[in-house]
């Protein structure tokens, strides 16, 4: 009997452990999403768009680490850039190179009308714009309908800027 209720309860401690892990690993898989505050630009820490090269996703097709030491400040956020190059590409027209609402989730802010973040791998260009996502998740159900998405998206935009000045 006393062997049994040790087995019953090492089998309990095992799943309770198991659960706690798995909670753990799903915070890490959806670490990040979460709503944001409305600002401008995605910029956690105040560096636009996880120091991600915004000019790199045209020029090489990928998202690409930028550096501090290529930096520059534009709408209440540091930009990152992978070379001078880059950083004066985007300073001399940088509509042509941030991304659309700002940087955050353009499902989000299409489907829910909200702010949440996005990772650098998530990403497309559609006709000469950048739109970033949250994950492969997200980004799939992007892919379903991006031009209703983004129809959606450019409506929804301004109203959440507006609302959160």
């Amino acid at each position: 009997m006393a062997q049994t209720i040790g087995r019953r309860i090492f089998l309990v401690a095992g799943l309770a452990g198991a659960v706690a892990l798995a909670a753990v690993a799903g915070q890490r898989y959806l670490g990040g999403f979460e709503e944001q505050a409305t600002a401008p630009v995605y910029a956690p820490g105040g560096v636009a768009i996880r120091g991600t090269d915004p000019v790199a996703y045209f020029t090489e097709g990928r998202a690409v680490p930028g550096t501090e030491a290529h930096s520059l400040e534009w709408n209440g956020a540091t930009w990152q850039f992978a070379s001078a190059d880059n950083r004066s590409a985007f300073a001399e027209d940088p509509a042509a190179y941030a991304p659309q609402y700002g940087g955050f989730c353009a499902w989000a802010v299409a489907e829910k009308g909200k702010l949440y973040s996005t990772q650098p791998d998530n990403w497309a260009i559609v006709d000469g714009k950048l739109y970033l996502n949250y994950n492969d998740e997200i980004e799939a159900r992007w892919q379903k309908d991006i031009p209703g998405f983004i129809a959606a998206g450019d409506a929804r935009w301004p109203e959440i800027l507006k609302a959160g000045s």
